[in-house]
């Protein structure tokens, strides 16, 4: 019970309106929002827009559009010396590239862009396999290039300062390791292939059987998925020129390699949902693979963004210099740290050692004198008897 002549204190209508807001649904709703907005994946899309990634993917996809038409015409040229006599191997290497990018190659039911056929009788010998050979070697350094600079900027990495001679030469030699790579992913898938095959007849189930076809495209969905990661993890690594933790490096490149096994899965439908469409089924397979190509470019520049955000919260440079650079700065603010603590430690056992002095010195006087005596001298005493 209060005094009659206090009052209860009014609350603040602001405060009350927070509290409610804050535990009310609204509350909730505001704190889901933020945990939304904090996420990673949503931090990862943000940084995609803000460094223009889909128009990044645009001049990739235009790029890569023109380097695969001339990949392939050198690539089929060189392999007829490589796989000559070897039906198997280089049905299996169509089937690879075809399983990798949808729409590049023309599959059973005409499906696609190229025409195996007229790839098997390339030659290199020849104005157009010269033509070729020149353009591959232009596109291909143009395209990984933009490559790299487009990860660099997602990454917010300056440009490399390796001189421009070494890394064409650097790119040249990546061009000639991936498509070795593309024969060789080829030569293991066509090994699995054929020791699945040989397992499933063993256990008696056809290879044409519902269960049969499932475990081999499972099989090559494996092989795809290893080999994407491996080229990714290079790209972002070798190619960019960027220091990346192992641990960030693999994740990332998992993540644009299922991306990219999700993209081939659905590129058969994306391919025949452009066919059907009547305004463009005159060319209805190099929009699909323009479709096709520019997804898989987003997916590079997003599984790039996912490990830049991750390096991001470690406080991580990916340049190699930059990271350089922070970490020496780092050292340098820790000795002048050390240096301010032990001049403060000095000026310390400096004050200490004065103070010590000045009390060793009055130590040393001795005690204050005695007062004097307040009655007269014993002589004045004597004389006044006398």
């Amino acid at each position: 019970m209060h005094a009659p002549w206090t009052r209860e204190p009014t609350p603040d209508p602001v405060e009350a309106i927070g509290a409610s807001s804050v535990s009310g649904p609204s509350g909730r709703a505001r704190r889901a929002g933020s945990r939304v907005v904090g996420s990673r994946p949503t931090r990862v899309l943000a940084r995609h827009v803000v460094a223009k990634g889909p128009l990044l993917a645009a001049g990739l996809t235009y790029q890569a559009l023109f380097a695969l038409f001339a990949a392939l015409w050198v690539g089929f040229s060189v392999a007829g010396f490589v796989v000559s006599g070897d039906e198997l191997l280089r049905d299996e290497l169509i089937v690879f590239i075809r399983s990798a990018v949808p729409g590049l190659i023309q599959d059973a039911d005409g499906t696609g862009v190229v025409d195996p056929e007229l790839l098997l009788d390339a030659s290199v010998f020849g104005w157009t396999g010269a033509v070729a050979l020149l353009g591959l070697l232009v596109s291909a350094v143009t395209l990984l290039g933009s490559m790299r600079d487009c990860v660099r900027i997602v990454f917010r990495a300056p440009q490399p300062v390796t001189p421009l001679g070494r890394l064409i030469v650097r790119d040249l030699g990546l061009a000639l390791a991936f498509g070795a790579a593309v024969v060789v992913s080829a030569t293991l898938s066509l090994v699995s292939t054929t020791a699945v095959s040989g397992l499933l007849s063993g256990v008696g189930v056809s290879t044409r059987s519902l269960i049969g076809e499932t475990t081999l495209r499972v099989v090559g969905i494996v092989l795809v998925f290893v080999f994407e990661t491996a080229v990714l993890a290079v790209l972002f690594r070798v190619l960019a020129g960027l220091h990346i933790p192992f641990r960030r490096l693999l994740s990332g490149a998992m993540i644009g390699a299922a991306g990219f096994v999700s993209l081939t899965v659905v590129g058969g439908v994306v391919l025949r949902a452009t066919g059907s469409n009547p305004l463009v089924a005159s060319f209805a397979a190099i929009v699909g693979l323009l479709i096709v190509i520019n997804l898989l470019c987003q997916v590079l520049l997003l599984s790039a963004g996912w490990i830049a955000v991750g390096m991001d919260d470690l406080g991580v440079l990916a340049d190699p210099h930059q990271e350089a650079a922070r970490l020496q700065r780092l050292e340098d603010e820790r000795r002048a740290e050390e240096a301010r603590v032990r001049s403060r430690r000095g000026r310390l056992v400096v004050g200490a050692r004065g103070l010590l002095s000045r009390s060793l010195r009055v130590a040393r006087r001795g005690s204050p004198p005695d007062a004097p005596p307040t009655g007269p001298p014993e002589g004045t005493r004597d004389g006044a008897r006398r």
